[in-house]
């Protein structure tokens, strides 16, 4: 359980329990800290949601005493919280900015490889049968064979974009970066590029039954969509550079605790 600690108007964590209550048995962290935890309704002080911690080793009938020492410094956010989920607007929001990113590369591709040609070709086979569903077919027919191997290299470009970001060291894509998310793997790591290259194709699977994987995000408990379960990925709030490095987390924790 993350366990976040409230102090002078600020939130603080998220912090391992064990570290929580290791703090507060040495009086590191004051039982009128309000602290607070996934599922919990409100805040409380540490001394409700640690009650065993007060009674540890005093003898009954004498009041808890925590031992002498100055309240630390609370440590800046050490690991990611992994239950503080991106919600559902939110990941589509960062998805429109990253269709609006990829649109002006690929219509630039597009219009060098001929795309104006073969709409022109696509509109006058319309204009020739106005109204007939076969001639209809014939004209999209006509525009993806002539346009076949430029939306190849635009797929792949998208493919690209998305998977390089995603298993980057942002750990998102430039939308979600601008809307504070990030894609992680169940334990809140970074993901590897070929995770991240399978994620992209499994979104096809999230729309082919209507688009319902995506709208999977709002009802499911730790907010997947269908191509995260399938990939084992999910996207968190907060960006990847909001979060130390293991080994400053190491040392930070080592002085607070000496």
């Amino acid at each position: 359980m993350e366990i976040w600690i409230g102090r002078d108007g600020e939130r603080h964590g998220p912090y391992k329990e064990d570290d929580v209550r290791q703090w507060l048995r040495t009086g590191q962290v004051s039982p009128k800290d309000l602290a607070w935890y996934e599922g919990l309704a409100d805040w409380q002080p540490l001394s409700v949601l640690f009650p065993d911690e007060m009674s540890r080793n005093v003898p009954p009938g004498n009041p808890y005493t925590a031992p002498a020492a100055p309240l630390m410094p609370l440590p800046q956010t050490t690991a990611p919280a992994l239950e503080d989920y991106a919600g559902f607007w939110k990941r589509v929001a960062a998805y429109i900015l990253d269709a609006i990113i990829l649109y002006i590369p690929n219509t630039l591709i597009m219009k060098a490889m001929g795309s104006d040609a073969a709409e022109e070709a696509m509109r006058k086979t319309m204009l020739a049968a106005p109204g007939d569903p076969h001639a209809m077919m014939a004209a999209y027919g006509q525009f993806y064979s002539m346009m076949g191997t430029t939306i190849a290299i635009t797929s792949v470009i998208a493919w690209l974009y998305f998977a390089l970001c995603e298993s980057s060291a942002w750990q998102g894509t430039l939308g979600k970066l601008a809307l504070g998310i990030r894609v992680t793997d169940l334990q809140g790591g970074r993901i590897s590029f070929l995770r991240a290259l399978g994620r992209y194709p499994a979104k096809f699977l999230s729309s082919m039954i209507l688009f319902i994987g995506f709208l999977m995000v709002a009802w499911t408990e730790r907010k997947q969509a269908l191509h995260d379960m399938v990939c084992g990925t999910l996207v968190l709030n907060g960006r990847a550079s909001e979060f130390r490095a293991d080994r400053t987390s190491s040392d930070n924790s080592k002085s607070f605790s000496a």
